[in-house]
């Protein structure tokens, strides 16, 4: 199993190097990322329903629609792919296989995040995560056990960031909060990269922090005041039947929230 420490950066820069050399000026000036091709979606929907995949995964699909999702985000073969608090890794697992084994996801999880139960399991979330790895045999995941402001990612590094179910976490604390993590992440994606942003849709007058819910209006806002444009949104996983009055953890809910989803993309240099 990768993780960050044990990479070899040598041999990684002369492997880029050989590559470069390889390639035609006229492709140098075009970004890596635009000259990618989209991801097989029936090959990996059918990938995803393997029983190298965990049953309690397959089951959110329905709900978590990964496929439709990574669709209208823009995740193609051979990107770089951060998940930002990956968690039991349920994203990871899905764009590992999306991207291919010339593309390369780095799933991030702090030191306390990791300890964290993972949800309808006995295992904690780093746990899971490693497992999933393991008997996914998810190859280009390289795993990062570090708070998303100490993950060693070079700027302009990643093509792609997932932040699935989280931003609200970062803004209820504070919205300063929200602001640094996508300032990172800013830094982090090449221009003309793009950034995912899924959440659980709350309303202005319930206690959002108690109820682990925002605002769609305070992700927009957030967004942009780190410099992203949003290029689009999308009701995918709007669903009608959600009480916002209650928390997504309420099991009346089966996590069945309405979540909003947004592709934010970084402008190009």
């Amino acid at each position: 199993m990768k993780t960050v420490s044990n990479l070899n950066n040598c041999d990684r820069i002369i492997a880029r190097l050989v590559f470069l050399c390889l390639l035609p000026l006229s492709v140098l000036t075009v970004p890596m990322h635009s000259l990618a091709q989209p991801f097989d979606a029936a090959a990996l929907t059918e990938s995803l329903r393997g029983a190298d995949r965990e049953i309690s995964d397959r089951m959110r699909d329905a709900a978590r629609k990964p496929v439709e999702v990574l669709q209208f985000l823009g995740l193609k073969q051979g990107m770089t792919v951060l998940d930002v608090y990956a968690a039991g890794g349920y994203y990871t697992f899905v764009m590992s296989r999306a991207v291919g084994s010339d593309g390369t996801v780095y799933a991030q999880n702090s030191p306390t995040a990791s300890r964290y139960d993972e949800d309808r399991s006995d295992m904690t979330q780093g746990e899971a995560l490693e497992g999933k790895i393991i008997n996914g045999k998810l190859d280009n995941v390289v795993l990062i056990h570090q708070r998303i402001s100490e993950t060693g990612l070079a700027d302009a590094s990643v093509d792609f960031i997932m932040v699935s179910q989280i931003l609200h976490d970062y803004y209820n604390r504070s919205p300063r909060a929200a602001h640094e993590l996508l300032i990172e992440l800013y830094r982090i994606v090449k221009p003309g990269g793009i950034v995912g942003i899924i959440d659980h849709t709350g309303t202005a007058e319930n206690d959002n922090n108690r109820l682990h819910r925002m605002q769609k209006s305070q992700a927009l806002d957030a967004a942009t005041r780190a410099g992203f444009s949003v290029e689009a949104e999308s009701d995918l996983l709007s669903n009608a039947r959600d009480n916002p009055r209650r928390s997504i953890f309420d099991p009346a809910l089966n996590r069945g929230t309405d979540q909003f989803l947004l592709r934010l993309r970084k402008p190009d240099a």
